[in-house]
């Protein structure tokens, strides 16, 4: 792999987004990818955006995605999407957990939270894959596993067998959680790559 390829993740303090970056770029560089990762921007407290950089390929100089050649984003929180469309271009894959996380101008009565968001994404052109994290992370008892199943879903899309992943998760993973985050990693994985397969079936029928 010559071009150097550019992951975002977004989203808000207390989503696991950091946890999230360092186990895709251990994966990453298990597999032989030279990988840049940016501390992770913004307020990190509870309820404040969060940003994370991660840049792989076969040799990469700089940490920070440039705006506009975001090749993945994984929007942890569904108005995030939004406010980091400038990473994103006509050929950038958008995973959005739809999970809404109300900033505190919403929560007081202030402002509204957009109702449209996956639309707004759609018009640009993007190719949008809404994953429902939260709930399935809730089904699954444990809601602090929706960063695992963000893990999984952006996993379908790099070229990195699934067992990579794993291995990383069994050694940065307390064993009492071990489990739910294993098979929430899996899960993310299946849910995307059906998306996946619905989209290419759409397009050939079109």
């Amino acid at each position: 792999m010559d071009k150097t390829a550019n992951i975002l993740l977004c989203g808000v303090g207390g989503q696991g987004i950091l946890l999230a970056s360092e186990i895709i770029s251990s994966a990453l560089m298990n597999a032989g990818y030279d990988v840049k990762q940016s501390e992770v921007h913004g307020m990190a407290q509870r309820g404040g955006s969060v940003i994370s950089h991660i840049r792989f390929g076969k040799k990469v100089y700089s940490p920070l995605i440039e705006p506009g050649s975001a090749d993945i984003v994984v929007s942890f929180e569904m108005l995030e999407a939004l406010r980091y469309l400038p990473y994103m271009n006509k050929k950038t894959r958008v995973i959005v957990n739809t999970q809404k996380i109300l900033p505190a101008p919403v929560a007081t009565g202030i402002d509204t939270y957009p109702q449209d968001i996956l639309d707004r994404l759609r018009q640009r052109g993007l190719a949008v894959f809404p994953v429902d994290a939260f709930e399935t992370a809730k089904s699954m008892g444990e809601t602090r596993a929706v960063n695992m199943i963000l893990v999984g879903a952006l996993s379908a899309f790099l070229s990195l067998d699934e067992k990579v992943f794993l291995q990383v998760i069994t050694g940065r993973i307390p064993e009492k959680i071990r489990k739910v985050n294993t098979e929430a990693f899996i899960k993310g994985r299946e849910t995307v790559s059906a998306l996946q397969k619905k989209k290419t079936k759409q397009l050939r029928s079109n």
